[in-house]
């Protein structure tokens, strides 16, 4: 990994945002994380642990907390971007001024903007670059693949894609982030990969649903299958090119997402399969579950390109109008025939 004397930013102290700062602080990076609030970023710095969104893993003194953003991007050669999507437009706003020039953005938020469509890397740019909003877009880096914080925490391997239009800073992107346990590709198609960040939590969603209602490895197959051929139709036409969905950031982060506990989304899914309501889940949960509002986003989005989107359909019936998971199943099950391609 490149080595720099220069600090990175990571703006988000979830769980992801301070598994990235201390990857990197354990290369060697001098970090500074910032926290929404200044309660938080005490409370991390005094126990050198996030207890409230990464409990029982230590953080490595070469990571600064702060929730001074003016003073977390002094100087910084790097920016990392892993505010929770509702937000990230509110934040990059409100640190734009202190940004500075020339600096590498990686964004590796997850999600789709409900009220504009706009994927995160889009609402960074638009956030960030006000008259120079095009030229940051081309230059902006998406990070994004099966990154589930607790293994990533436990020493496991795990691979991630970097992706932008700008080869060069997909490559510092890469260069950055990979170490001897976190493999970094690249991919130009950076519409691809964040889409495929966001609409493989609505799938996860629809999987928690299944194995909650208890249909077993036929189904959940049957749904990342799917819910894979869902993702590549959609994006295709959004402009991705759907290799991507095939890759790491598609079927790999697909296939975690829709299987493992550690995920939000699947871990919200099975809570509305026992008849949770999606308000006490959202509510009860100290982390974001991104796939209930891009469920939203998603379902706006096809309808707008004329796209068939079935099983996002039936989560959004199941997230907000109250629809049964079951009879949504039932639903799925019972479409018109049709030919698998």
């Amino acid at each position: 990994m490149a080595q720099t004397n220069s600090p990175v930013a990571v703006i988000g102290a979830g769980a992801w945002g301070t598994t990235l700062a201390r990857m990197l602080a354990e290369q060697g990076v001098p970090v500074r994380l910032w926290a929404v609030t200044r309660e938080l970023a005490i409370e991390i710095d005094e126990h050198r642990e996030n207890v409230s969104f990464l409990p029982g893993v230590p953080l490595p003194e070469g990571v600064d907390v702060s929730s001074n953003g003016p003073r977390v991007l002094d100087g910084a050669a790097a920016v990392i971007w892993v505010v929770p999507s509702r937000w990230l437009r509110e934040v990059a706003a409100g640190m734009a001024p202190h940004v500075p020039a020339n600096v590498l953005h990686v964004c590796a938020t997850k999600g789709i903007e409900p009220d504009t469509g706009l994927r995160m890397s889009q609402v960074l740019a638009q956030a960030l670059g006000d008259a120079n909003e095009k030229a940051l877009a081309a230059e902006l880096v998406a990070l994004s693949g099966p990154n589930l914080s607790g293994e990533i925490n436990e020493g496991m391997p795990a691979l991630s894609v970097a992706a932008s239009a700008s080869d060069e800073r997909a490559r510092q992107a890469q260069e950055l982030l990979t170490t001897p346990r976190f493999r970094v590709y690249r991919n130009p198609d950076i519409v691809g990969v964040e889409l495929c960040g966001a609409l493989k939590n609505v799938i996860a969603i629809a999987a928690g649903m299944s194995d909650g209602l208890g249909f077993g490895a036929n189904a959940r197959a049957a749904l990342i299958t799917r819910g894979l051929a869902e993702m590549t139709r959609l994006g295709v036409e959004l402009g991705a090119h759907p290799q991507t969905f095939a890759g790491i950031a598609g079927m790999g982060d697909l296939v975690t997402t829709c299987t493992s506990r550690l995920s939000r989304n699947y871990s919200t899914g099975l809570r509305l399969a026992k008849g949770e309501s999606r308000e006490h889940i959202e509510t009860s949960m100290r982390a974001v579950a991104e796939g209930i509002r891009t469920t939203q986003a998603e379902v706006a989005l096809a309808a707008e390109v004329g796209v068939e989107v079935p099983i996002a359909e039936a989560v959004h019936e199941v997230l907000f109008e109250d629809l049964d998971p079951r009879t949504a199943a039932e639903m799925l099950m019972t479409r018109a025939q049709r030919a698998e391609f």
